[in-house]
């Protein structure tokens, strides 16, 4: 049975899978990738000694000296970002596993540090958090059961590159079942989409939510699951064509403002909501929608500002919360992910969806690494839906 929810309230009653109970078998999968099949790659950091570490077999080829690469030596706008083709390529350490990159994620935590509102460790400084490819050499140490050959999808630092060293504690193996470029697709979006409903504010069936942002890439993914949940959820978009896209994957309805005006988004939900606000507010967008998420929110309900999209939320008068009881969290998926088991408990949950129930991985554009400046102009500009990839091929 193929999970091809609508987005109107009674057909979706009745279609409405439980993040509860345990996934039942589907055979259709509904894996939007768009993406090509491209040559396996690589990503950087220094080398760190005379280490000895296991390199590639006989079959695959050796281990190059040094990558191709996009780094910062300063913070700004996409003038900073800088194509490198002589990085040397890093040694993976105690524990690390080093990947040769097929396709590498952009998101906008990559934008954070690139304009400095995240500080970087130090300079030169090679961005990305997030990759998918083969394990070409291992550091010494327990790697968590990879090997080389094994293809994987991690979180890190330093993605934008051919070759990244990684913890391999914040890599899984990619299911063989899944189009490449879709565990790289959905991983670190999808994973923050699932611990928010799970665990930023425990989404119930029948709960209001409002989503901004609702055609991003992690807005799609909120949709999605907040569809299986049987939620009533609200999103907030720019365009027809997002609000279009974002109830295509879930949103019961959604309200087209690009100004994000306040009087606009409030009234209409607070018609919906028969005055009583949405219970869950699902916030990436940051300065600009957060005092409007304040007052959306219902009495006892949860605030959840989790991005930056506009810039960071500025300082917040605690009394605020008084008004309705409300709860306000800023997560962050790594502190929900830290330890071994629960990266692996939700990136099997996520890789069920994907090939059980149908969830729709959508991307946007496969961008060549040479052409990362526009990515990100595209990605800040709100010109997307859906996920940006990386190929460090080209």
């Amino acid at each position: 049975m193929s999970f091809r929810f609508t987005s109107r309230p009674a057909l979706v009653a009745s279609r409405r899978l439980s993040l509860i109970a345990s996934h039942t078998s589907r055979s259709d999968h509904l894996i939007h990738s768009q993406i090509p099949n491209l040559k396996p790659n690589t990503t950087a950091a220094p080398p760190s000694g005379s280490r000895r570490i296991s390199q590639a077999s006989s079959k695959m080829p050796p281990v190059p000296k040094t990558m191709k690469g996009v780094l910062i030596n300063k913070t700004g706008g996409t003038e900073v970002l800088e194509y490198k083709t002589d990085i040397p390529v890093p040694t993976p350490i105690d524990g690390d596993i080093l990947v040769k990159n097929d396709f590498l994620g952009v998101n906008f935590i990559d934008t954070y540090f690139r304009t400095g509102l995240y500080p970087a460790s130090q300079f030169p400084y090679i961005l990305g958090r997030e990759g998918e490819g083969t394990i070409v050499a291992v550091g010494p140490g327990d790697t968590n059961g990879l090997s080389i050959g094994d293809k994987v999808v991690y979180m890190g630092e330093r993605g934008y590159a051919e070759l990244t060293s990684v913890k391999s504690s914040s890599a899984v193996k990619v299911p063989s079942s899944l189009q490449p470029g879709t565990a790289a697709a959905a991983f670190l979006q999808g994973l923050t989409a699932l611990t928010l409903v799970r665990e930023a504010h425990a989404v119930k069936k029948g709960d209001w939510v409002l989503v901004h942002a609702a055609a991003g890439g992690t807005g799609l993914n909120l949709c999605q699951f907040l569809r299986a949940i049987g939620a009533n959820t609200i999103g907030t978009v720019s365009t027809p064509e997002k609000a279009k896209l974002a109830e295509e994957n879930g949103a019961t309805y959604t309200i087209i403002d690009p100004s994000y005006t306040p009087e606009t988004i409030k009234a209409r939900v607070m018609e919906l909501t028969n005055n009583q606000g949405c219970i869950a507010i699902f916030d990436g967008v940051g300065a600009s929608t957060f005092h409007l998420s304040l007052d959306c929110v219902a009495r006892k309900g949860s605030v959840i500002s989790f991005g930056n999209a506009s810039g960071a939320v500025p300082p917040v008068n605690i009394q605020k919360l008084s008004v309705k009881n409300a709860r306000l969290m800023r997560p962050t998926l790594f502190n929900f992910v830290t330890t071994r088991e629960e990266l692996t408990h939700y990136a099997n949950e996520l890789f069920g969806f994907i090939e059980k129930d149908g969830f729709n991985v959508k991307v946007h554009e496969v961008y060549p690494l040479t052409q990362v400046a526009r990515a990100h102009e595209d990605l800040e500009g709100r010109k997307t839906t859906g996920k940006l990839l990386l190929d460090p091929s080209k």
